[in-house]
């Protein structure tokens, strides 16, 4: 059977297209002088959570088409909080089978690692709030986003099990969806329906006219009319509205202020919801997203205000419009009313910090690597990772 995933796993004969060619010439000038046995240690330089399948995968099929066994060890299974410069796995097998091996190795790990850190933040800090993976449009290729779903959920199954956190529970398109447990992608409406409707109720119409048996997440944001709208929608799907099955999604973008709000009705709000909110030192960054323009905890108080006073306290709320860690966490600690967060956000930010490495720490069974990186030594790594075993052990005692 073919696979699916072709962008995922390239066939073991494009490895020497796609990989840095001093790798190549290694395996080349291997093969003349003589094959040994060696021993990568593969670690990164921030910590991170282990998210290493999807690479592992790979690299198991394309020894396999090689013909030779690869031996790894994982010292930090999927899902476990991994220290900087501590190796998430050692690889032992043929220098000249592994050397060319690097460069796509690495593309498939250190990413998603970073992201399944974000996701893992993200999804602790606000454990009520359910998450949809929305990152796809951001992603550079089908590759890339297959690793970040797969990401957002390994973040996002430690949240669940440390925090009894919701979680991410689906993506917006159907690849990725299984990474969730489920077999097709999430999501109603983008705004050129809304546009192409000609009114935001008319959108929800058409939309629940087409998929009746799916719940109804309108975008209540194109004209600007963010209250008028989503009320306009409740109205009209009142009995959605009362059965759960209707949520309002805002989406405002960061030129302008939500329906009915303004810098001095912002902080009004928040003197209401959360009046400590305002009565400490925030950022500038922070302070935009608690009074400013764009999708605000003032926002999204407003709007649940509204809705409540309106007698649709079922409706859910959906979130989106640059929803990062750091914001996330802002809106928990002020308590914003989310139900769902729709996000790419997770992706990370600073590319430099998803580098992955490899260095070769043992031929031949001989120990030796680069002045410097000495920790890498099995030995070593071992050792350490022991020590925080027992630690954590001991901190659930």
């Amino acid at each position: 059977m073919q696979d699916p995933r072709p962008h995922l796993f390239p066939p073991e004969e494009l490895v020497p297209r796609y990989t840095d060619k001093y790798f190549w010439r290694t395996r080349r000038i291997v093969e003349r002088f003589g094959d040994c046995r060696v021993t990568y240690a593969v670690f990164m330089r921030r910590p991170v959570i282990s998210a290493p399948r999807l690479a592992l995968d790979w690299l198991e099929r394309v020894c396999a088409a090689r013909r030779f066994a690869v031996e790894v060890e994982l010292l930090y299974p999927e899902g476990e909080w991994v220290g900087a410069g501590e190796p998430i796995f050692y690889m032992s097998g043929p220098f000249a089978g592994l050397a060319d091996l690097e460069t796509l190795l690495l593309q498939k790990l250190g990413p998603a690692c970073v992201a399944a850190f974000n996701a893992y933040t993200m999804c602790t800090d606000l454990p009520r709030t359910a998450f949809l993976a929305m990152d796809a449009r951001h992603c550079a290729g089908a590759e890339m986003a297959e690793l970040m779903a797969y990401a957002a959920s390994v973040g996002s199954a430690r949240a669940r099990r440390e925090s009894g956190a919701v979680g991410f529970i689906g993506s917006a398109n159907d690849a990725t969806a299984h990474y969730f447990g489920r077999e097709r992608g999430l999501g109603t409406m983008p705004h050129a329906l809304v546009g192409y409707a000609g009114s935001t109720v008319r959108a929800a119409e058409m939309f629940h006219e087409t998929f009746p048996d799916e719940p109804l997440y309108v975008l209540v944001d194109y004209f600007g009319r963010e209250i008028t709208d989503a009320l306009a929608v409740c109205e009209r799907f009142a009995d959605l509205a009362r059965a759960g099955r209707l949520g309002v999604r805002l989406d405002t973008h960061g030129g302008r202020f939500v329906e009915g709000l303004d810098v001095a009705r912002s902080y009004e709000v928040l003197e209401r919801h959360a009046p400590e909110a305002i009565r400490t030192y925030r950022t500038e960054e922070e302070l935009r997203w608690l009074t400013g323009t764009g999708v605000t905890a003032a926002a999204l108080f407003w709007m649940r205000e509204n809705l409540d006073r309106a007698g649709f306290p079922q409706v859910k709320i959906i979130a989106s419009s640059g929803f990062s860690p750091q914001k996330c966490k802002l809106m928990a600690s002020v308590g914003a009313p989310i139900d769902i967060v729709g996000t790419g956000s997770y992706l990370p930010e600073r590319w430099s910090e998803t580098y992955a490495t490899a260095d070769v720490v043992a031929y031949d069974g001989v120990p030796r690597v680069k002045v410097g990186r000495e920790f890498l030594f099995p030995e070593h790594a071992r050792a350490r990772r022991r020590g925080s075993r027992e630690g954590a052990a001991e901190a659930r005692d």
